[in-house]
């Protein structure tokens, strides 16, 4: 079989390491999907890198839910020993893979700007946000205080698939979003991170301001939430 020549998991600096193994598990991971259920060993063999590598990565796919197992087929008498385990890739680990979505979604909105021009655009962009945001509302909005709103909005975005999270940071609190399913769309339509942060300012009850988005090469996509002090008759005050 053909070896691909990757790097070895447990070479180089701790840095280097951190790289290299989220580098290996991705490739295992497609290999998983291109070629699975495939056996342990098949894989340490393809990708010329030890077995014991190769399972401490299954074992991380397995214990996020990214792949699952299937006993071998038995086509003759196997000596002592436990079956062959085939692994393959779960729905939740094929997402991992999922940019010719990506791609169409691309070629959706290119076709709809060019056709209906930027405002179509950018109404898909708002209503897709709308639709998010209304299955959370009720929760988000419960609390009259914008910072405790956003700690509530980033778990509704987390179960959106969207990772979110809150800090505190000077006068007001800012949410994260440590992955976004649409970034490789919204690079070329900014309308979608624009509606984004405009739902969050509606739903939030005040004014947000973005400060970095991954479409834009982010780590994370960083909304800042500004202090907002409730009074007691309802009113709101900087």
């Amino acid at each position: 079989m053909k070896k691909t020549g990757i790097a070895h998991a447990d070479a180089g600096t701790p840095v280097s390491v951190q790289h290299a193994d989220g580098r290996t598990r991705e490739t295992v991971a497609r290999l998983l999907l291109e070629e699975g259920p495939i056996t342990a060993a098949a894989v340490a063999e393809r990708l010329g890198i030890s077995p014991t590598a190769v399972r401490r990565h299954i074992d991380t796919l397995l214990a996020d839910g990214e792949a699952c197992t299937r006993d071998a087929p038995s086509r003759a008498p196997r000596g002592r020993g436990r079956p062959a385990k085939l692994f393959l890739l779960t729905e939740q680990g094929r997402s991992r893979f999922g940019h010719a979505y990506d791609d169409l979604a691309i070629a959706a909105l290119r076709f709809v700007a060019e056709h209906e021009g930027p405002d179509a655009v950018r109404e898909f962009a708002e209503r897709r946000m709308a639709t998010l945001v209304q299955r959370h509302r009720a929760a988000v909005t419960a609390n009259p205080d914008p910072q405790e709103r956003a700690k509530v909005l980033a778990t509704a975005l987390t179960r959106e698939g969207y990772a979110a999270s809150t800090r505190r940071v000077g006068a007001g609190e800012q949410l994260c979003q440590h992955h976004c399913p649409v970034a490789h769309v919204a690079a070329e339509f900014p309308q979608l991170c624009e509606a984004e942060t405009a739902a969050f300012a509606e739903v939030l009850g005040t004014h947000v301001q973005r400060l970095a988005t991954i479409a834009n090469g982010d780590s994370c996509c960083t909304t800042h939430v500004p202090h907002v002090v409730v009074q007691p008759d309802g009113g709101k005050a900087e």
